[in-house]
């Protein structure tokens, strides 16, 4: 059982205090934690009786280091040292292993703003020189707790509001980094005056890699603060060493995206340019796919097929080309296999639809010329779009829907990146409690989905795809709200 504080500032009669009434009230807890600045610019007389002895902490105390010149004089020992009696410095970065076998990774200070780094700030190198110390263990899974004093930055990312804190400009890279790297069961940390519980995030990559446990961020505000923010926080925890596996990873029903996918898909792409690249294929249901052709076919010894013809439709089509019921003055163009027209209920003014000639229900029910021509088609808009300054992004609804329509959205380029575009649909899934999943960059949908699979896909013109497989309801007009 843990308590775990935001910053102190001197003010050490009212944590300790406090911690006295939760420990009448509720039992023994087996230490405190403290992040953020644990000493004020005027806490000499008050902290001086603790000093001495005549004062003492009531609980084991760990605290994190300076995080200003100021504060600097009341830790000796950059390694870390107790400073009084029950009340630990941790140090400026490490691993802190209790006799339970619970792990703790703590990183003292906030982010160096120049170099060489100030005694009160941590670098690149210190953050590399941590997450080295700790991948290097054979088997590493994570830490059980992490310890930081400034947020990461991106926190917020996929998740439920910060509040007055803007998590895209508030806190560091490096801590965002960090934790992305360490996979933190608990991750801490303070200075912005707020407390914020983010939803727990998951460590995988869902279809990609094994299932992992999910991190849980906790903002602590400044202890005594007026407004009554929360700054202290009491959780039980089993050391991950201790743990059933298939306890660990269990996933909470608001579990979200992992916020610093963009930094951990940089940093695979900067370790891909090292290595060559490779092939990714993956299926939800290998019995169902297609067998691989037997040598004696691959060679052309085999009879050559007919090609198939597109099923009919079973009633009228409003998209068939040939069909009376399609509305010819919208088509823009009219290739071998698919045509371009405008959308008749268009979000914008250029918003057009990619449609198969003959009746296809969904992506993965094209031949291959049909589908080879689909892609000529995104690949001239691409261009056109560009061309005015804009990118597009395309989705398919393949649920309550009779014939193939890939909807082709363009956005101007200045308005939001391709990131935010993602972002937005991912979030908006998860306030319908729908499972977005991100579509390996050597993959497409055809190693996802089977003919006859009801799906909603997203694609954007970077090549980034997304995909959800349809088991239930789902809302008609999801695409077009994002």
């Amino acid at each position: 059982r843990r308590l775990a504080c935001g910053d102190v500032e001197g003010r050490l009669e009212t944590i300790f205090g406090r911690v006295r009434a939760v420990q009448a009230k509720s039992g023994r807890f087996d230490m405190l934690l403290c992040v953020g600045n644990f000493f004020g610019s005027s806490s000499e007389a008050e902290w001086a009786e603790y000093r001495t002895g005549a004062k003492k902490a009531p609980i084991p105390t760990y605290v994190l280091g300076a995080n200003n010149q100021d504060t600097l004089s009341y830790f000796p020992d950059v390694s870390g040292c107790e400073l009084a009696e029950n009340i630990t410095y941790l140090g400026r970065r490490g691993l802190f292993s209790g006799c339970s076998g619970l792990q703790v990774a703590y990183l003292s200070g906030t982010e160096a703003q120049e170099q060489p780094a100030p005694a009160h700030s941590f670098s690149t190198k210190d953050v590399a020189e941590l997450k080295a110390s700790l991948l290097s263990s054979p088997n590493f899974r994570g830490v059980d707790i992490l310890l930081t004093s400034p947020w990461p930055r991106d926190v917020g990312t996929f998740a439920n509001s910060a509040g007055e804190i803007d998590t895209k400009k508030c806190g560091s890279k490096l801590v965002s980094d960090l934790a992305a790297s360490l996979k933190p069961r608990y991750h801490f940390a303070a200075l912005e005056k707020a407390y914020y519980e983010r939803l727990p995030y998951r460590n995988h990559t869902v279809l990609q890699e094994t299932p992992q446990h999910v991190t849980r961020f906790i903002a602590l505000a400044d202890v005594g603060n007026t407004s009554k923010k929360k700054y202290l926080y009491a959780f039980s925890i089993v050391p991950m060493s201790a743990m059933e596996p298939a306890e660990l990873v269990k996933q909470p029903q608001d579990v979200t995206e992992n916020p610093y996918r963009k930094l951990r898909r940089e940093a695979a792409k900067a370790r891909a340019e090292e290595e060559p690249a490779s092939q990714f294929f993956f299926d939800l249901n290998k019995q169902q796919g297609k067998k691989r052709p037997s040598e004696g076919k691959e060679r052309g010894e085999s009879q050559p097929k007919q090609a198939k013809k597109p099923p009919q439709p079973t009633g009228p089509c409003w998209f068939c080309l040939a069909s009376p019921e399609v509305e010819k003055h919208l088509v823009v163009s009219i290739g071998t296999h698919c045509y371009l027209a405008l959308a008749k209920g268009g979000l914008l003014p250029d918003h057009v639809l990619i449609l198969p000639i003959g009746h296809y229900q969904s992506v993965v029910d094209l031949s291959s010329e049909v589908l080879e021509e689909a892609t000529k088609y995104k690949a001239a808009l691409k261009e056109f779009f560009r061309s005015k300054g804009k990118r597009y992004v395309l989705f398919e609804r393949n649920y309550r829907s009779q014939h193939l329509q890939l909807q082709v959205i363009p956005i101007p380029l200045d308005l939001c990146t391709s990131e935010d575009i993602k972002e937005s649909f991912i979030t908006q899934a998860q306030e319908q409690q729908i499972e977005l999943l991100e579509i390996p960059e050597h993959s497409d949908i055809t190693q996802v989905a089977q003919p006859g699979m009801p799906y909603f896909y997203v694609e954007l013109d970077t090549g980034e795809k997304l995909f959800h497989r349809i088991r239930g309801r789902f809302p008609l007009q999801f695409g077009r709200w994002v």
